[in-house]
Parts: C-alpha cells; sequence; structure tokens
C-alpha cells in the first residue's frame, strides 16, 4: 500500500507540475472566440460559450439554470428530510437529482462511447456511485453545487455586461431633423438614412453623414483620439457620437441605427465581453488534467479498500469546486476595480499585468488632456495682451468647447474685465463673430480669418506656421477686421501623469516606458523628459504604431499599450496588454483588454496593484482547493476515509476557498494602498 501511495504521489505531483506550465502558457495565447467543433470542449465549456452568445442563446441558457438548479435545489431538501427523518423519501431525489444533471450524463456517457474521460465523467461516477450506496445527501449536494458554480459565472457576465452597457450606451435621445423647412424633433431611434439632421453647439452627432449647409468645429476626439477640435463646412464627413462645439450644420445621414457607431454599442457589447480568461483557462486545465490521475487511483483502490474507497477517491477530485470559486474571485476583483474607475472586459489581463515590463502610451488624449491651456499671446502692438485675451474671452464666453474654456481660464486667472458684448451676429465652424457697441469682433482660427476676408499680418502668419510645427493651436482676435493678436494655446498635461510614471518605473517588473506620438519630434521629445518617459517615438503614422509595438515584442519585451483613438486600435490589439480611456474612441474601448472611465490614467498603479493580488488570491485558491484532495487520496489508502470523509475535506476546502475568493470584498486590497496614496498626497 505504501509503495502504491508513493507511486500515486508522483503522479500528482508530476501532472500538477506540468498542469501549472500549460494553464500558464494557455493564458498567454490570445483568445479565439470562435469554438472549434471538432474539439472535445465540456459542459461548462458549452454554457460559457452560450453566456458569450447572442441574447437568444443567453435567455435560453438562463431558464435551462433555473430549472435546473430548482430541481437540484427540490433533490437536496428531499435528501435531506430523508437523512433527518424517514430514508425513504430519499427516494424521491432521484428524479430531480437526474434532471438536474441530465446533460453532464449525456456528456459523460458520450465520452465513454469514445474511449474518453473528463470531469464530467467523475461527476457521473460519483453520483451514481453515491445513489448506489445510498448517500443521497451527498449525491444532491455534489449536483446542487455543480449547478450553482454555472449561476456564479453567469452573474459574472451579467454584471459585467451592465457595466459596459453604462459606459457605452449614451447617445441623444432625440435629435432635430428638416421636413419642409421646418425644423421637428423625433427621437433617436426614428432617425433614418437620408433625414436631414440639425446639429448645433455643444449637441451630439447623432448619426455618420456630410454637411449640406452651415459650418461647424467639431470635437471628434472620441474617435481619432486628437485633442484638437476640426472644422467641417459642406461637403466634410461627419461622425456619430462626436460633439459639435460651436456653430451649427446641416447634416444627410448616410448611415444610421445599428450600422453607425453608436448603433453598434450592442453588437461590440456581445462581442467583448470575454471570460476565457486566465482564471478559467488554468481551472479547465487542472480540472480535466487532474481526471486520469484520479481514475489510476481509483482503480487501485478497488482491490484494496472495495467500491467505497475507489469512489471515495473520485470524491476527492477538486471538480467543480474551482469552476465555483474561479468565476466567484474573478467576479469579486471585477467590482473592485470597476468601483475604482476600472473597466476589465479580459479577466486574462489581470495575470497578464503582472509580465509586463515595458508600458508604451499614445500622446495625444493619454497623456495630455482634451482641454489646452493658453501659452504666450502675440500682439500686434506691444503692451495689449490683457486686451487681446479678454476681447477673446469676452467672445468665446457663452462658448463650450475646449478653447474657449482655456481662454476663458485664462482671462479669469488674470483677473481681467470683460468688456460686454451685444448678441451675436452669427457663429461659425471656425470660430465667433459679436458685436460690441461699434466694434465688430472675430475670433477663431487662421482659415475663419480667411473667410471672413481679413488680412493676415506676417507677424501673426510666422506665428501660425511655428505653432503648427509645434502641435500647438493659434486662435487669432480681430477687431473691425484687423488682427490685434493672437493666443497660443498649448496641450495640458494630465497633472496626474509625472507621478504616474514614477510610480510605474518604481516598480521592479518595469523596465522601460515609451511614447508614441505623431507630432514633431521637438514637443515630443520636451515631453518625454518632462514626465520621465524613458524612450520616444515622434512623427509616427497611425499605421505605424504596431509595427513599433512588434518589434519591441521581437526584442523580447512583454508589452502594455495605452491609446485612445481609432488609430491606437491596431497597436492595442497586437501588444500583449491593452488599456483604453473611458470617452475615447468605440473600435479603441471595444479593442482594448481593460478601459480606464475616469477618463484619465490616474487609476494605473491601482491597476497594477489589483492584477499583483488577484495573482496571489488565485494561487492561495489553487493551493487550498488542490490540498483536500492530495490529504483525501491518502486518507482513503492510509486512514481508510471513505465519501463521508471526502465529502468533509471536499466542504472545507470548498468554504476555505470561497472565504478565499470572498477576501477582497470583506478587506479591500487597494485600502492600504490608498491610505498610502493619500498620506503622500499631504506631504
Amino acid at each position: 500500500m505504501i509503495i502504491e501511495l508513493l507511486l500515486l504521489s508522483g503522479i500528482f505531483y508530476t501532472s500538477t507540475k506540468t498542469l501549472k506550465k500549460k494553464s500558464t502558457e494557455t493564458a498567454l495565447k490570445p483568445y479565439d472566440n470562435k469554438t472549434d467543433e471538432k474539439a472535445d470542449i465540456s459542459e461548462a465549456e458549452r454554457r460559457m460559450a452560450q453566456m458569450l452568445g447572442s441574447e437568444k442563446e443567453q435567455q435560453a441558457l438562463k431558464l435551462t439554470n433555473k430549472r435546473e438548479i430548482t430541481s437540484a435545489g427540490i433533490g437536496l431538501g428531499l435528501a435531506t428530510i430523508g437523512a433527518i427523518t424517514f430514508p425513504p423519501i430519499s427516494f424521491l431525489s432521484v428524479p430531480f437529482l437526474v434532471y438536474s444533471g441530465r446533460n453532464v450524463f449525456l456528456k459523460s456517457f458520450q465520452l465513454i462511447k469514445e474511449g474518453k474521460f473528463s470531469t464530467e465523467s467523475l461527476i457521473t461516477i460519483t453520483l451514481f456511485g453515491a445513489i448506489l450506496l445510498k448517500r443521497f445527501f451527498i449525491a444532491n449536494l455534489i449536483a446542487f453545487l455543480v449547478r450553482y458554480a454555472t449561476y456564479l459565472a453567469n452573474k459574472i457576465t451579467d454584471d459585467t455586461r451592465a457595466n459596459l452597457e453604462s459606459l457605452f450606451g449614451e447617445h441623444p435621445t432625440h435629435v432635430w431633423i428638416l421636413v419642409n423647412t421646418v425644423e421637428t424633433k423625433i427621437t433617436f431611434d426614428e432617425l433614418k438614412v437620408a433625414d436631414i439632421v440639425i446639429v448645433q453647439s455643444s449637441e451630439m452627432i447623432p448619426a455618420d453623414g456630410v454637411v449640406i449647409n452651415g459650418m461647424a468645429s467639431i470635437d471628434q476626439h472620441i474617435l481619432t483620439g486628437e485633442a484638437n477640435p476640426v472644422e467641417r463646412e459642406k461637403g466634410d464627413e461627419v461622425f456619430a457620437s462626436t460633439l459639435v462645439l460651436s456653430g451649427k450644420i446641416y447634416i444627410e445621414v448616410q448611415k444610421a441605427g445599428k450600422d453607425c457607431t453608436v448603433g453598434k454599442i450592442a453588437d461590440i457589447l456581445n462581442k467583448t465581453v470575454d471570460f476565457k480568461s486566465s482564471t478559467q483557462l488554468r481551472s479547465e486545465a487542472f480540472s480535466k488534467g487532474l481526471v486520469t490521475p484520479t481514475l489510476i487511483a481509483s482503480a487501485l483502490a478497488i482491490p484494496i479498500i472495495g467500491f467505497g474507497g475507489a469512489l471515495a477517491v473520485v470524491n476527492a477530485h477538486p471538480k467543480n469546486k474551482i469552476m465555483l470559486i474561479a468565476p466567484l474571485t474573478v467576479l469579486n476583483y471585477l467590482n473592485i476595480a470597476s468601483k475604482n474607475g476600472v473597466l476589465i472586459k479580459d479577466g486574462r489581463s489581470l495575470e497578464l499585468l503582472n509580465k509586463v515590463d515595458t508600458i508604451v502610451f499614445d500622446k495625444t488624449g493619454t497623456l495630455t488632456e482634451t482641454q489646452p491651456h493658453v501659452g504666450q499671446i502675440f500682439c500686434c502692438r506691444k503692451g495689449q495682451e490683457d486686451r487681446v485675451l479678454a476681447y477673446a474671452a469676452a467672445a468665446e464666453y457663452k462658448q463650450a468647447h475646449p478653447l474657449a474654456h482655456a481662454i476663458i481660464k485664462a482671462a479669469e486667472e488674470a483677473e481681467l474685465t470683460l468688456p460686454e458684448v451685444e448678441h451675436s451676429e452669427c457663429h461659425l465652424g471656425y470660430g465667433v463673430l459679436v458685436h460690441r457697441k461699434k466694434e465688430s469682433i472675430h475670433v477663431g482660427s487662421e482659415r475663419f480669418m480667411e473667410v471672413s476676408k481679413i488680412k493676415i499680418p506676417p507677424k501673426i502668419a510666422e506665428h501660425q506656421k511655428a505653432c503648427l510645427k509645434e502641435g500647438y493651436s493659434l486662435v487669432m482676435v480681430a477687431i473691425n477686421k484687423k488682427i490685434i493678436g493672437a493666443i497660443e494655446l498649448k496641450p495640458t498635461v494630465r497633472p496626474e501623469v509625472k507621478k504616474i510614471i514614477q510610480d510605474l518605473k518604481a516598480r521592479s517588473a518595469i523596465t522601460s516606458t515609451y511614447i508614441i506620438s505623431g507630432d514633431h519630434e521637438a514637443p515630443t521629445k520636451k515631453l518625454a523628459e518632462e514626465i520621465g518617459i524613458d524612450h520616444y517615438f515622434a512623427e509616427t503614422l497611425p499605421t505605424d504604431k504596431s509595427d513599433l509595438i512588434e518589434k519591441l515584442k521581437e526584442e523580447g519585451r512583454f508589452v502594455c499599450y495605452i491609446g485612445d483613438g481609432i488609430n491606437d486600435a491596431i497597436a492595442l490589439k497586437t501588444a500583449q496588454v491593452s488599456i483604453s480611456l473611458s470617452g475615447a474612441s468605440t473600435i479603441a474601448t471595444d479593442t482594448a483588454q481593460i478601459v480606464l472611465m475616469n477618463q484619465g490614467i490616474s487609476h494605473l498603479n491601482m491597476l497594477f496593484d489589483l492584477a499583483e493580488d488577484f495573482n496571489k488570491n488565485m494561487d492561495k485558491t489553487f493551493n487550498i482547493l488542490l490540498t483536500p484532495a492530495a490529504i483525501g487520496i491518502g486518507g482513503v489508502f492510509l486512514l481508510g476515509f471513505g465519501l463521508p470523509q471526502t465529502l468533509f475535506l471536499n466542504m472545507g476546502g470548498l468554504f476555505l476557498g470561497m472565504g478565499n475568493a470572498m477576501r477582497p470584498r470583506v478587506f479591500d486590497p487597494l485600502k492600504n494602498q490608498d491610505a498610502v496614496a493619500d498620506r503622500n498626497e499631504e506631504t
């Protein structure tokens, strides 16, 4: 018996080491939502595929799960009553047990015909063996736990979908369209192709289309990741979900409803909720990989300690305890992340973050804010800086776009008294025209001045070229069609960036940081030096970003890419870990594994801390779950353990594992980090 036990110990030790290595390798492989029909997927995997499938499949699975868990609960209740009062009552639980586990039994019998075994095989052997031994309570308890595992996995999917919907589900409830020269209000759902939609300042464009009249300044940051607004006039294309900052445009709708960006949100949600996380993959790998060693141990037990002992060996296998606790652990960490402003769409990223050694940032929209700040003020006459700023702020006072906010903020900080202006004669897409007494005030871009037939002085034109080279914006101010000066607007570096970079570089795993930018080298290099980034790539075309990421990977680096525009989508897909910001383009948030919902990177260090704690928690959980299995099998051979003892060990491992899984909810793993951060901030 001692020799057999040593042999079994060797088998389990070797199997566990191999499985751990394989599960880690599996976690690093890109996940493919398409299931190979020829592969032998388990019942749990089949149900998971339904959870991630169409809405019809999800609803059907929820109904099936409800019936099965109800049946398992009734069976457990009858078995419990029979065990306490009148044993024959326990026989009534058998039909409910069979109904609740019918899919598992069918899958098991199908595999047996093919000469294969899986966790379903162990569950089937345990349940029918327990029935033969008249252990009805144990059989029904196991059946109930199997069903409850699926329920929890389903809950994870539902909760995360709800988070995604709250993040991406924004769109205008009503829109204005032109019907026979009359502006008519309709609901968003009523909008269709060929409608003429009217969009004014501070309103969101509800559909993709072409401008047929008017001019406007549009914030396309959500699509392009570029902080500076773009100017659109007749013949230009505009996109759904972008924001009109100033002006008024008439758009002929080309794509509406499901075909435009906003309409595709539901479809994106179905594709991006991915729970084939490393946790799930490791759970499945351990559950499947330990089947053969368990069956070998069970076969060796039959001639030594009989059928009851062999059944006890089978029952010692972790089975669906891992399937039960792993989703619960993921759910708790996803909830913690969500409450702290981080949406994790792919659970694998929690493990992959611990392997990251290189972080690459997209510059615009990621390291800089959407609202710029006032730099230099250029005047045609000396000493008129305050006058130029005051007139610009007065003209922009009622505007809602970032450039206006920056100018108004600068005027307020300078404590300037703004001249009173009368009604606006018109709001054009490139600027604003207002009147004051006998003065007409034009404030806007170079193109706005040209459209308004205002001559640009050579000195201001030189500043315009210099600003363009540096990646800055220049807002010109004219009184009575004569330019008096111009205001330089520079990108605003997010205030948290320098400290975040410093903390990230302090981590032993992080060895390199990069900036990728389409701007010229001078401003990119200056920003890198200012915030402490090690390396930078300047004047990078959107199509080249992914090539740079691929090059870093070929050098052996494990890359985390952080970006927020359409031009970042391929780079996000190329990196091992991808992070985007809330408010970024739909494609970016669709592609990224993680979304920072506060539109900044202040939660990056918290995210890495959470990932580290998650991995420690999961390692501890696996040890908790595997230890009772080893003790149970050893106890069967050496101490005469039977079904009650292995069940007790199973239940003990289950409760300890659940306690460890629930630990993050009771003891917030980020509490200490928050306290330290608060102390540092106070200091």
